[in-house]
């Protein structure tokens, strides 16, 4: 039986978005026969252990060169319209070891611009399939007004070039088409294993909100400083003992001492506890692409997710019904008091199947066993 790679410039840890969904596509693909891991190893960071359970897969840590050898790399990625940043990341040994595991026969998948950048050459040889976090270029020049047009360029370079890609998103498959219109691009969605996750009891008379991010992401950093600075004010106005949770790496220091009424966990290795501890969850993002993990493990908890139209827009979900949405502070803070009643039980309810219908491994293999 034919072998499935996987290439990625980092190990798949757990602790981003992106390690996560590389996780969930491994253990997807896992359940249509052998999958390779092929990863560089970063700082001593390992695989999550979740990978462990993984019955057909095959983990192959890759060494990096060195010196002039990377630097060479780095060159070529870079002659070949590769951004600075992504030229950094890419590696030739993890182009080598991707080829050398899936034999001549095998399905290789670069995770990310990285691993493409890394396996430029070789998509002039055998098909490869790009597996995009996300279209980057749709929502760098928010960030970086005169940032994207190399990025745009890249990414054009690597929809032509793929065989086929993955966007999270239905809307990054039209940026995509958008791009390159004869590309060939396939809607794989970001995904939880929604059957390992236990819903939420509800949880009478309390009042507690959860913003759960990796804060080291600029759009997720631009919604914790909109949340603060205006959104709580609102919900405060309205529900005075509101309690809010913040959690993820990068939290600025102080946050807990500017108000009582906040919480501040950093980075939390099981969320499990925190969900169940909670009894709503904001997703106020103005910024970025694709579709938040943490929205969609909100989902499978049952718990009632209140967000922003940018937030929800990388997922298929009927606003009022499946989530509670808004588009600026004072709607958001009544979106809040909503998810606090019985009706946010419902919504909650109603969040959990859609996640069981189109956010869980099951729904991800099928997509897969057709790709």
């Amino acid at each position: 039986m034919t072998c499935t790679v996987v290439a990625t410039p980092y190990a798949p840890t757990g602790a981003t978005g992106g390690s996560r969904r590389v996780i969930s596509l491994l253990a997807a693909l896992d359940r249509l026969g052998p999958v390779t891991l092929a990863y560089v190893p970063f700082s001593g960071e390992e695989p999550s252990r979740d990978l462990d359970r993984l019955a057909q897969l095959e983990i192959r840590p890759v060494s990096p060169s060195r010196g002039l050898g990377r630097l060479a790399t780095y060159a070529r990625a870079r002659a070949a319209g590769a951004p600075d940043g992504f030229a950094r990341g890419a590696s030739s040994e993890l182009a080598a070891a991707a080829v050398d595991a899936a034999g001549p026969r095998g399905r290789i998948i670069a995770d990310g611009l990285s691993a493409a950048a890394s396996l430029l050459t070789v998509m002039r040889k055998r098909p490869v399939v790009y597996c995009a976090q996300n279209l980057e270029s749709g929502f760098r020049g928010e960030l970086d007004s005169g940032g994207s047009a190399g990025l745009e360029r890249f990414e054009r370079l690597l929809l032509e070039r793929a065989a086929e890609t993955w966007v999270p998103s239905p809307r990054e498959v039209d940026l995509a088409h958008d791009l390159v219109p004869s590309a060939h691009v396939v809607h794989v969605p970001n995904v939880v294993d929604v059957a390992r996750i236990a819903t939420v009891a509800p949880r009478r008379g309390e009042k507690r909100l959860l913003f759960a991010a990796d804060h080291t992401y600029p759009p997720n950093r631009d919604a914790l400083r909109w949340l603060l600075a205006e959104i709580m004010p609102a919900v405060w106005a309205r529900e005075p003992e509101a309690i809010l949770t913040l959690t993820g790496r990068g939290l600025p220091e102080g946050i807990e001492g500017r108000e009582h009424r906040i919480e501040a966990r950093g980075f939390v290795d099981d969320l499990a506890a925190v969900y169940a501890a909670s009894d709503a969850v904001l997703v106020p993002l103005r910024q970025g692409g694709g579709s938040p993990l943490k929205f969609i493990e909100a989902l499978a908890c049952a718990l009632p997710v209140v967000a922003t139209p940018k937030a929800a827009a990388g997922l298929e979900l009927v606003a009022g019904a499946e989530f509670l949405e808004g588009d600026n502070p004072q709607a958001l803070a009544e979106a809040v008091l909503v998810a606090l009643s019985p009706r946010g039980e419902q919504v909650g309810r109603q969040g959990r199947e859609i996640a069981e219908q189109r956010y869980s491994l099951e729904s991800l293999t099928a997509i897969l066993s057709r790709t």
